[in-house]
């Protein structure tokens, strides 16, 4: 089965790309996203769990302007300037990983009081969750357009030219 190039960096110098690129992205999200659920439901904006909110807030935006940049130099600009793109598939599952980071950078500014500076508390925490939403959708379509084989839309060799089929004997 052909692989998109998504999957195929997460395959790649295991552990270390799963973990660089999901494992610790995504640890970080998930705990922004609970600790978000928390505050909306509590409003306890003095506790614990809006430190740690904060904390992975500001990380996991940081954090993924690192991974955006270098994957925009180190892949997506070779890639296109190549031509390799494996259809659609690939395109849409590279792009809705990287345009996921976004909020998530988003909330970092916010955190770090860059943007919505004059934005009451009510605002700001409205801002937070549709980022986090944000993130989730086009981080589940990244991981789902990730998976699909681009032989779907016409790339390389069909799964069934890809993979021998097993036989009873």
């Amino acid at each position: 089965m052909n692989m998109t190039h998504y999957m195929e960096l997460l395959a790649t110098n295991q552990p270390w790309n799963l973990l660089l690129f999901m494992g610790i992205p995504v640890v970080l999200a998930e705990t922004l996203a609970i600790t978000e659920l928390y505050l909306l439901f509590t409003r306890n904006l003095n506790g614990w769990v809006h430190g740690v909110n904060r904390a992975a807030g500001i990380t996991v935006g940081l954090y993924f302007i690192g991974v955006i940049a270098y994957l925009m130099t180190t892949a997506v600009l070779p890639i296109t300037q190549a031509g390799e793109w494996r259809t659609a598939i690939d395109v849409i599952a590279v792009a809705s990983y990287l345009i996921g980071g976004l909020p998530l950078i988003y909330i970092a500014l916010q955190e770090l009081g860059i943007v919505n500076q004059g934005a009451s508390t009510e605002k700001k925490m409205k801002t937070h969750a549709i980022c986090v939403a944000l993130f989730l959708v086009f981080g589940h379509i990244a991981m789902i357009a990730g998976m699909l084989d681009p032989a779907l839309l016409g790339f390389g060799a069909g799964a069934e030219d890809a993979m021998p089929m097993m036989h009873n004997h």
